[in-house]
């Protein structure tokens, strides 16, 4: 018996260990990909490592967990695929390495809510790809879904449910203007995606946004213009699973015409990711300290918001 106690607790202590190295490399100054983090205003994202070439930083930045792996994507232009990849960083516990190639013509990388597989989009219509974790590296690209209507943007939350930008049901995919922000609930079944309504969709292109895994807030690209020039508002979801009005992140973020999407939020919850660019040539991933400006607009959006 006391042998078994020892070891339990000799296990007890590996996994704290484990656990508080994970959490404490958020706060090392090795910490995304070594760069020095912004605070109100936002700045590029280490601009000299993540493009190259004739190429630019684009769409969703994803990283793991422990901070130790970060995904994003270059291209050449914004609305072809053929330069189109899917690149990450690697820290070997020494330094980081990198970019690497995961794979070519696919976009948005997410992870799931348990961060052993990394979902994206492409490859085809309304299809969503899948790469598990296979010892240091990922699995061959596999098919996760396939639907009769666009999944652009897809992510998935701890409840299952999953959020898309889409033309679900309502609308042809070349028509821009029926698409919205929608959600395909956990059943999966083809005929139960929703359409999420005002007051987060307005008129025009509703595709680009973030969902907490929680569900408890989702970040959108809204007032969209004819060329999707856009800015970043913020909903919180009230405890009767309506959605308050979308509140703008405010003019530090959205400081004048441009295009902004791509937006993510890293694990840890200090640090909001999205592209911004106001043509191909100056596209690039940004980021700015987003823990603080959350609570001051959580509490602003759900002040005299019954229980």
């Amino acid at each position: 018996m006391k042998k078994l106690t020892y070891l339990f607790c000799l296990a007890l202590i590996s996994i704290t260990i484990n656990v508080n190295a994970q959490s404490n490399f958020w706060k090392s100054r090795d910490a995304y990909l070594g760069q020095t983090p912004p605070a109100d205003t936002p700045k590029l994202f280490a601009p000299a490592l993540l493009a190259h070439d004739s190429t630019f930083s684009i769409d969703r930045v994803a990283f793991s967990a422990d901070g130790k792996e970060m995904f994003y994507c270059t291209n050449t232009s914004w609305f072809a695929n053929k330069d189109l990849k899917i690149m990450y960083f690697k820290y070997d516990g020494k330094k980081w390495t990198g970019p690497m190639v995961l794979n070519e013509h696919y976009s948005a990388p997410t992870f799931s809510p348990d961060y052993k597989t990394l979902f994206f989009t492409g490859g085809g219509f309304g299809m969503v790809w899948q790469s598990h974790r296979a010892g240091n590296g990922w699995s061959t690209p596999e098919l996760y879904l396939k639907r009769n209507y666009e999944v652009y943007d897809f992510m998935p939350t701890i409840s299952g449910n999953k959020y898309v930008g889409s033309n679900g049901t309502w609308g042809k995919p070349q028509n821009y203007n029926a698409w919205r922000f929608s959600m395909m609930p956990a059943s999966n079944a083809d005929t139960t995606i929703q359409d999420l309504g005002a007051p987060l969709n307005s008129p025009g292109f509703n595709g680009d946004f973030f969902i907490a895994r929680d569900e408890s807030y989702i970040i959108i690209s809204a007032k969209e213009k004819p060329d999707f020039e856009c800015e970043l508002f913020i909903s919180f979801r009230k405890p009767d699973k309506t959605w308050t009005d979308p509140k703008s992140l405010g003019p530090l973020i959205n400081n004048g015409n441009a295009h902004r999407f791509g937006a993510s939020v890293s694990p840890d919850g200090k640090y909001l990711f999205y592209t911004h660019g106001t043509s191909a040539k100056d596209c690039a991933i940004y980021w700015v300290r987003f823990d603080n400006l959350l609570k001051k607009l959580r509490k602003e959006s759900l002040s005299g918001t019954a229980d």
